[in-house]
């Protein structure tokens, strides 16, 4: 890709483009485990595996995906912390296994969403927010993310997962002005979900 001053950009939309590829090998193979998912994309980099493990919880499928996926993200953001550059996943998370049905309508549900936030995306800005030392930095706030997500809150992942998707997007594309805006999503999740639980706490104490 050419920018108007004539300067080589890298192409945008690789979030989505690996996401498809994905899809396409779980078509073939019949299904992916979580951690066949991750792997088929070879080299995985962290923002994808955030990018991945967040998205599902967006999407409307039966069963305790919110509290599956949140609890592996929160796993993933402590070796972020850590500094770790290889993502660690324990069996019962690593081998749950996804049909291509629901990889499908993950991807269908979450491409929308990623798109758009790829338009937004220029490599080189703000590149002290893009280094190594941000990134682990950012485990932080990918861990509170995962326990919003974890938990059983109704309609309460959309939020989450928006600034997930963001900070991922951000990292692979390495725009650090999209990286700080989706620090900001971050902190307006975190004030939302803390008055959320404060109001469902009073309904109940009111009901009591």
């Amino acid at each position: 890709m050419i920018d108007q001053d004539g300067k080589r950009q890298p192409p945008r939309g690789v979030a989505t483009a690996r996401l498809r590829e994905m899809l396409e090998i779980a078509r073939v193979k019949g299904g992916l485990s979580v951690g066949e998912a991750l792997e088929a994309m070879g080299q995985t980099s962290i923002a994808f595996t955030i990018l991945f493990l967040a998205i599902p919880a967006l999407t409307p499928i039966p069963g305790p995906f919110g509290m599956v996926f949140g609890t592996a993200l929160a796993l993933v953001s402590l070796q972020i912390v850590a500094g770790g550059r290889k993502i660690w996943l324990p069996a019962i998370l690593r081998d749950r296994r996804v049909s291509p049905a629901a990889l499908d309508l993950v991807v269908r549900q979450a491409v929308p969403v990623i798109a758009r936030v790829e338009k937004l995306v220029r490599a080189g800005r703000l590149q002290v927010l893009t280094g190594p030392t941000v990134q682990a930095l950012l485990g932080v706030p990918v861990f509170l993310l995962a326990v919003v997500i974890a938990l059983p809150i109704p309609f309460g992942n959309i939020l989450p997962v928006v600034s997930l998707v963001v900070l991922a997007v951000a990292l692979m594309e390495r725009d650090g002005l999209v990286t700080l805006i989706g620090l900001l999503l971050t902190s307006a999740t975190i004030v939302a979900t803390a008055a959320l639980l404060y109001f469902i706490k009073a309904m109940i104490f009111t009901a009591a």
